[in-house]
């Protein structure tokens, strides 16, 4: 069992706040951090790192990480740490880098094996594509077979393609190697394929914790889907208009009225819901 006590004044996206996080996550979950940017979830993930100081208590089993009269030294953690910025040592190899962190040449391959990377091991990071040097990344953070994975938005920077075959490479890694993760997300279908839980915050505080399905499906009634995005542009063609919107990776077309036409502005964030096939937009509050 891992118990989360911590509280930190930050600056947040709305001026000070206080981060204060009181959590019980058991051993092997696949938690997701998500919320908007400023929330305190990549902070969150440097104090379980040791990376940042906070008030509080961090116990990982019978081991005390922090509390009132002591800070457990990043370096004696155990924990792996996934960048978004893959923080690869430039001139070493693929091999050397995970070797760096544990001498183990048998763990090394395996790692290397699963993610595909056994023929690009003598290969330097800057002769690697974004999705090969994630891999790298990800292999290096388990290479010390930690207790806690902490990802911050690991895949963020990756074509869509690149993005769900790490997926099933991280929840592969993620049950053999039984270690416990925590990852900040903002891609919805990123978070129900891999977690087992997720924690919204909102100006540090948790405001709700559950499966992925409770927490992200935003459908009520008899709507069929619900999604968020921002209005590009309205086009009229012939007698109708037609709303051009960006939800997530993708572009959708769809027509409203001309009334909607004139109250929309270019920008503005919406809702796009159907109900009985019929599409509805409505302001995102």
């Amino acid at each position: 069992m891992i118990n989360i006590n911590i509280n930190k004044k930050l600056h947040g996206s709305n001026g000070q706040m206080d981060l204060d996080v009181n959590l019980e996550i058991k051993e092997n979950d696949f938690v997701a951090l998500a919320g908007e940017s400023g929330s305190g979830k990549t902070t969150l993930l440097r104090i379980l790192a040791g990376l940042e100081e906070a008030g509080g208590t961090i116990e990982i089993g019978d081991k005390i990480w922090l509390d009132g009269k002591f800070n457990l030294p990043p370096q004696k953690r155990e924990i792996g740490f996934v960048f978004q910025d893959y923080a690869l040592f430039p001139n070493m190899s693929v091999e050397e880098n995970l070797l760096f962190v544990n001498k183990d040449k048998e763990l090394s391959n395996h790692l290397l094996n699963i993610t595909e990377l056994e023929s690009l091991k003598k290969r330097l990071p800057n002769t690697l594509s974004g999705g090969q040097k994630q891999r790298v990344s990800l292999c290096r953070a388990l290479m010390n077979r930690p207790k806690l994975l902490l990802m911050d938005e690991p895949l963020s920077a990756l074509d869509p393609y690149m993005r769900t075959k790490l997926q099933n490479e991280i929840l592969t890694l993620h049950k053999e190697f039984g270690t416990t993760t925590i990852m900040v997300s903002h891609d919805p279908s990123e978070i129900y394929r891999l977690s087992s839980r997720v924690i919204v915050l909102n100006q540090g505080q948790i405001i709700n914790d559950g499966c992925a399905k409770d927490v992200l499906l935003k459908t009520t009634g008899s709507q069929k889907f619900s999604f968020e995005g921002e209005l590009l542009d309205i086009i009229k063609v012939d007698v109708i208009y037609i709303a051009i919107i960006s939800i997530g990776q993708q572009l959708v077309e769809v027509v409203v009225s001309s009334d909607e036409a004139n109250n929309l502005k270019i920008g503005d964030y919406i809702n796009v819901s159907t109900k009985a096939f019929s599409p509805n937009i409505t302001y995102k509050k």
